[in-house]
């Protein structure tokens, strides 16, 4: 297989598996259309909020798994020598259709999620010490202020940063793959880009806070 042909088929795949809509179906499982409710996100913490904790626990495993997957089997199939990849790009092509994938769902006519656990899924097989850095320090912030927003787009900025030093400095667990660590600064930027509106009200002192009185049970 060509590696403009393997190329093809990794963005395609991955975008489709992308495009997958769980809390939009989660949400029509219990009759309900969740971008009409909420915050007309199709995310975790809007599941969380309309239908409950567990459901939204299971919103972020599913689109994180949707980003898993077909990252690492891009790595896999590259390792094992299935897909040409000369030029080390291929889990990265399928990192990035992958989150567009969710961003921009071809079954929800390309209005989708912010992409932030689908993001955390695909960049896991190509560096896992940034992802979990990435995750400590949105459980921090999360914890200390209780806006998921202002979590999420510390998160956004640390992953890409602890990739890019263990790349550069050659530390254990970096990817050694540059198109990666450019990637994943990309998808920071795209993931803060996609929460202006939570800076501005944050800016304000209107955004909500997550508590216990949002869930429905």
């Amino acid at each position: 297989m060509s590696f403009l042909s393997s190329l093809a088929a990794v963005l395609v795949i991955s975008y489709l598996a992308g495009s997958l809509p769980f809390g939009f179906i989660i949400g029509k499982c219990h009759g309900l259309d969740i971008r009409r409710e909420g915050s007309g996100n199709i995310g975790a913490t809007n599941v969380t909020r309309v239908i409950g904790p567990w459901w939204g626990k299971l919103c972020f495993l599913l689109d994180f798994l949707k980003g898993l997957c077909p990252a690492a089997a891009a790595v896999l199939l590259v390792k094992h020598g299935v897909l040409e990849d000369p030029h080390h790009l291929l889990p990265a092509a399928a990192t990035l259709a992958v989150v567009l994938g969710h961003i921009y769902p071809v079954f929800l006519k390309f209005k989708g999620g912010k992409g932030i656990a689908t993001a955390a899924g695909a960049i896991f097989p190509l560096c896992p010490a940034a992802v979990i850095l990435g995750f400590l320090s949105w459980a921090v912030v999360f914890l200390i202020t209780r806006y998921v927003s202002l979590a999420s787009i510390t998160a956004a900025l640390v992953l890409p940063a602890t990739a890019a030093i263990l790349h550069f400095f050659h530390l254990p667990g970096a990817t050694r793959s540059l198109p990666s660590v450019i990637l994943f600064i990309l998808l920071g930027i795209l993931a803060i880009l996609k929460h202006l509106s939570n800076i501005k009200r944050l800016l304000n002192g209107t955004e909500s806070r997550f508590s216990k009185s949002d869930k429905r049970g």
